[in-house]
């Protein structure tokens, strides 16, 4: 990014700042904030261990410094403004799940990346209300103003749940750990959860193994390490009655009887692991095992895409959510200005669809903030 680029992407974020924008989490007192400034020679990359008084205070810091990027702490502190993390006096944390594209999906456009992270957070939600427990209430959700979704459950009850309590539950969102002797034991009255999951997996990789035919099958099953062309032909021709005890959930299902099943729920057979990893929710598992986390504050503005982060009324709101729209800042205006992108792209924004080819572009000015704080663009260029 060249210093004019930076220079007007700053502009316009300290216009947007200049109104009180930024939203305070609950108990302000108790929390660290951090910040990371337009200034790239600085030598400290975020400036951190830092207490606001109030939402006035907080707010006429951010209008003077014009950040680049902004955040808080999960986590409750005696002493938030310490200099170091044992002199803060930990008091407990929210619940954080941080669904980020980076770990979900790669390789696609912007529009299609939010719209499979906002599956992917459709998802969890679910478990965490229907198979967990937490009331819908009880969690926040927003919008990261980048590449996903934040939510952050404030139950009093975890709020002192250290690191391990989190990891089991982190574990079970994301599917690690499985056990397929228990996943397949058999659940009286049938049932739910991650049983249903595996078992749902397994029948659709048995029934792919079973349409290849008899002599494909045979072939492909004997591949499998540690299993003979004897072991193989014999699954083959049981596989239909495995898929039917696979699918009724109240009954076990015999793991030792064949060297083909036991390499299939092995661990290291890849297609039926990829199947179970399609049905996790794919949290970033580092940011919810974190007690002392600084997470994107709502209201603030994400300096890679210039998008608002953007916390939602009601985990209900999620499925009418469109980032693209709803993120987007209007205040920057509707008027358009030249931009010199690297690349051609079509993207999606304030209910249009763009079509920017390489080179000199004419975009309105949320569009130039955009290209430019995601490196494709530079300002400064003479109008085509």
């Amino acid at each position: 990014m060249n210093p004019a680029t930076r220079e007007y992407i700053r502009q316009n974020f300290a216009a947007y700042y200049s109104h009180d924008r930024v939203s305070v989490p609950p108990s302000l007192l108790q929390r660290e904030w951090g910040f990371i400034s337009f200034d790239e020679t600085s030598k400290i990359p975020m400036r951190r261990h830092m207490a606001f008084q109030s939402r006035e205070e907080l707010a006429s810091y951010v209008r003077v410094t014009v950040p680049r990027h902004m955040f808080f702490s999960t986590a409750y502190y005696e002493f938030p403004s310490a200099p170091t993390m044992n002199d803060k006096i930990w008091a407990g944390a929210d619940l954080i799940f941080d669904l980020d594209a980076d770990h979900i999906v790669q390789g696609v456009s912007y529009d299609t990346m939010l719209s499979r992270v906002k599956d992917e957070t459709l998802k969890l939600i679910d478990m965490l209300s229907d198979e967990l427990g937490f009331s819908k209430r009880s969690m926040s959700l927003v919008f990261s103003g980048g590449r996903g979704y934040h939510i952050h459950v404030r139950d009093l009850e975890i709020r002192g749940w250290g690191s391990s309590e989190r990891r089991e539950l982190v574990d079970y969102v994301c599917g690690i750990g499985i056990d397929p002797a228990f996943m397949l034991s058999g659940h009286e009255g049938g049932g739910g959860g991650w049983p249903a999951r595996y078992r749902e997996s397994l029948s659709l990789e048995l029934q792919c193994i079973r349409d290849m035919g008899a002599k494909d099958g045979v072939k492909y099953l004997s591949s499998l390490k540690g299993v003979g062309e004897g072991s193989a032909r014999q699954f083959y021709e049981e596989i239909d009655s495995v898929i039917a005890s696979v699918d009724d959930l109240s009954s076990p299902v015999l793991l030792m009887k064949n060297n083909a099943l036991r390499a299939i729920i092995g661990g290291e057979y890849e297609p039926l692991k990829q199947r179970i990893l399609s049905k996790a929710a794919l949290t970033d598992e580092p940011v919810t095992t974190d007690i002392k986390r600084l997470i994107r504050a709502p209201g603030s503005l994400h300096g890679g895409s210039g998008f608002r982060v953007t916390a939602l009324d009601s985990v209900a709101d999620l499925e009418s959510f469109d980032p693209l729209v709803d993120a987007v800042v209007a205040d920057f205006g509707d008027n358009e200005v030249s931009v010199e992108c690297l690349f051609s792209l079509t993207m999606p924004m304030m209910g249009q669809v763009y079509t920017i080819e390489k080179g000199i572009n004419r975009v309105p000015i949320p569009m130039a903030i955009f290209l430019c704080c995601r490196g494709i663009g530079e300002i400064g260029a003479p109008d085509s």
